[in-house]
């Protein structure tokens, strides 16, 4: 649970993944962006705990989970990466996009789009529609 500021250059955060072992360089968009840099100016860590320290993975973990209570959130932290999955595909993201910021192989980005979101979007079912719609309309306007 160690991110020091050398990891972040002021516009790309960079890792290695805990679980994969998958190097992944996350650009910084500006919702995110005031965080590393208000960090840089406290000390030489991006991820520090209230004593301007790295992270026990405990500690983490139970400041997370009283993070999420309070915010009237369920799930865990995976629950989140793949809610990110989710939200960069509806942005309009590719999958091999996807896989670079996350870290997640293809095939992951695949299985989760497929086994965990897409039947519970209905912003993707009235995408569908609209195409359809498009492309009726554009059949019809040629005859």
């Amino acid at each position: 649970m160690r991110l020091p500021g050398s990891a972040y250059d002021g516009q790309t955060i960079r890792l290695k993944h805990s679980m994969t072992g998958a190097r992944v360089a996350v650009p910084v968009g500006a919702p995110l962006k005031a965080a590393p840099d208000a960090s840089k100016k406290r000390g030489p860590l991006i991820l520090m705990n209230t004593r301007g320290r790295a992270w026990a993975e405990n500690g983490f973990h139970a400041s997370w989970r009283k993070a999420w209570m309070a915010a009237g959130v369920s799930g865990d932290f995976h629950d989140l990466r793949r809610m990110a999955v989710l939200r960069l595909f509806l942005a309009g993201g590719t999958e091999a996009e996807i896989a670079t910021i996350t870290g997640h192989s293809l095939r992951d980005v695949r299985s989760i789009l497929g086994s965990h979101y897409f039947c519970r979007d209905p912003a993707l079912a009235q995408s569908a529609i609209t195409k359809l719609e498009i492309a009726r309309a554009e059949k019809e306007r040629k005859k």
